[in-house]
């Protein structure tokens, strides 16, 4: 994703800067979709491995990255709460 991109989104929920998920966080996130217990905000099963995702500043929520394009709606949202062992 670009860098000057990056740099205008924000969280459509909290107004938070989003930051590039680490390959450690995306790890966790893919585990967690794969043993089945990743909803989003909205209550959907979250399923397919994610290659991409970004994450808010307090490192809450989640937002996935389909085809290079952010999905920034805030029921698409995934808590990290509900991933063991996040690291924000």
């Amino acid at each position: 994703m670009d860098r000057k991109l990056l740099d205008l989104l924000v969280c459509p929920a909290t107004r938070q800067p989003l930051l590039k998920a680490s390959a450690e966080q995306l790890q966790r996130l893919n585990a967690a979709i794969g043993a089945c217990t990743v909803s989003d905000l909205d209550g959907q099963a979250v399923t397919g491995p994610q290659a991409e995702a970004l994450v808010t500043k307090d490192g809450k929520t989640i937002y996935r990255i389909d085809d290079g394009i952010p999905v920034l709606l805030p029921e698409s949202g995934i808590a990290t709460a509900t991933i063991t062992g996040w690291a924000a």
